[in-house]
């Protein structure tokens, strides 16, 4: 307790923490202390180990504590342990091995096959040209996958209709090749030639706007945001929740993921690995609304 005071009044005095930190501090390294006399009886900080202290992590995330709550506590201790170690009190520091639980990554954000289905299906785009076009752009981020500045950057060059393929430059000007279907080519061929009678003269862009030019960011970001919110409440409605959408359909319905990652461009698999929690959590939650015993 004497050496906790004297680490407590050089946080204080010495490194002029507030009050309410040192507080903190003074709870996390109590209740490790705590644990540790339940586990083992009477300790002394020399007692307290590796073991221990992942044995405290480990009760802390049953008790279902944050991840950052969690490093928080791990960071109070650790700052005690080199406190004791430059005072000579202890010989060890006992975190030295020690790594907190990692950040748990929000979860992509998409929408269900039936929500894409009315949106494509049932949705009014509008007349004309731009209609068309928007209509297009979100199906095609449905069935590709692809990134909005992949999308942007899509020239007519790039789109093979006889072997059914659309060549992407992506991150780092790394090209791959996406296939297309049926549906998707007759849609393209559509807006092509609505958008050629319409815009006779324009730029070597697949997409443009009205006045010929190549389309920018904000413009599609805010087209897919408004024809999103006509069938989802979702907070994020961006193109790449499409992305996402595309992924998460694919692997629901038997793709493997490597087959995942390539269309995606995705370096590593761990990236694209992201998906199949998405897919567990969605299962738990139909398991939890459905199931009677659940």
């Amino acid at each position: 307790m004497l050496l906790t005071d004297s680490f407590l009044d050089y946080l204080l005095y010495e490194r002029n923490y507030s009050e309410g930190t040192v507080k903190y501090y003074r709870s996390d390294i109590l209740e490790l202390q705590d644990f540790g006399k339940e586990m083992l009886g009477d300790l002394t900080p020399s007692d307290i180990d590796a073991e221990l202290v992942r044995e405290w992590i480990a009760s802390l995330m049953d008790r279902g504590c944050a991840s950052s709550t969690i490093n928080r506590k791990l960071s109070s201790i650790r700052a005690y342990y080199k406190f004791l170690l430059r005072k000579g009190e202890v010989a060890v520091d006992p975190l030295r091995k020690i790594t907190g639980p990692k950040k748990k990554k929000p979860l992509p954000v998409f929408l269900r096959e039936g929500e894409m289905d009315k949106l494509l299906d049932d949705t009014d785009f509008g007349e004309g040209f731009e209609g068309c076009r928007n209509h297009l752009i979100i199906e095609m981020f449905y069935a590709t996958g692809m990134r909005l500045s992949e999308l942007i950057g899509l020239d007519d060059k790039d789109v093979d209709y006889s072997a059914s393929l659309i060549k992407v430059t992506g991150k780092r000007n790394k090209q791959r090749l996406i296939p297309f279907d049926e549906e998707l080519k007759f849609s393209m061929q559509e807006y092509v030639n609505v958008r050629n009678e319409t815009i006779p003269v324009r730029s070597d862009a697949f997409f443009v706007r009205e006045n010929g030019k190549r389309l920018y960011r904000s413009i599609v970001a805010y087209l897919v945001k408004r024809n999103l919110s006509k069938v989802v409440t979702v907070k994020k409605r961006s193109p790449h929740v499409l992305r996402h959408t595309f992924a998460t359909a694919m692997l629901n319905n038997g793709a493997d993921l490597g087959s995942i990652k390539e269309l995606l461009g995705h370096e590593s698999l761990a990236t694209t690995e992201v998906y199949t929690h998405t897919t567990f959590e969605e299962l738990k939650k139909v398991y939890n609304q459905a199931h009677p015993r659940a």
